[in-house]
């Protein structure tokens, strides 16, 4: 008997960028892969994270984020399925308006390719004009010159900077605090959907 062929309405979708998807994270099929990249020293400098996580931390941290209303994780795939990262809004507040973005690319071969840019535009948006936010904040360690230059390509402003403020790579470095406003990036968007560029 002949397999039937997967339809494209069963794939999961919950944002669709140009170049990649952006979905819940699924426990039973995701998890090997974020617990490969946040044990992966290339990938987790970039992170808060100093000591290996186990199995069991990452199913704490699977069950704590799918039951927190202030979070929203999503993995971020390739048009074709592949899961590739993860993309976040943090510590929503209602009353302020605000809240702050995390992302991360597990898989180095997708990095410095667009993905990442397209999935904070995606996500942007969905902050920006479903949940009315008016202000996204985020921050970049100063050696991470990848991520602090998609983010300003993505409208993203340097705030301030805490000098020597985190130990990465047997040195003190600066973390860089940014922060994008609704009418600041509303522009960049403009463009991003005309020409899939941002600058």
């Amino acid at each position: 008997m002949r397999k039937k062929a997967k339809s494209k309405s069963s794939k999961l979708v919950f944002l669709k960028g140009k170049k990649t998807i952006l979905r819940p994270l699924r426990k039973a099929t995701d998890f090997e892969l974020c617990l490969r990249w946040i044990n992966d020293p290339e990938v987790n400098q970039y992170l808060l994270v100093h000591f290996p996580v186990t199995e069991k931390k990452e199913e704490e941290w699977f069950d704590k984020v799918a039951n927190n209303p202030k979070e929203v994780i999503l993995g971020i795939e390739t048009l074709d399925g592949k899961l590739i990262g993860t993309m976040a809004l943090h510590n929503i507040n209602g009353k302020d308006r605000t809240a702050a973005t995390g992302a991360l690319i597990g898989e180095k071969k997708y990095w410095g390719k667009g993905y990442g840019t397209d999935a904070k535009m995606t996500l942007l948006d969905y902050a920006f004009n479903t949940l009315n936010l008016r202000k996204i904040n985020s921050s970049v360690y100063a050696f991470n010159k990848r991520s602090l230059k998609y983010n300003l390509k993505c409208g993203y402003k340097i705030e301030g900077v805490r000098k020597k403020q985190i130990f990465r790579n047997g040195k003190y470095n600066d973390e860089i605090i940014i922060a994008v406003f609704k009418e600041d990036w509303l522009p960049f968007w403009k463009k991003y959907r005309k020409t899939g560029k941002v600058r």
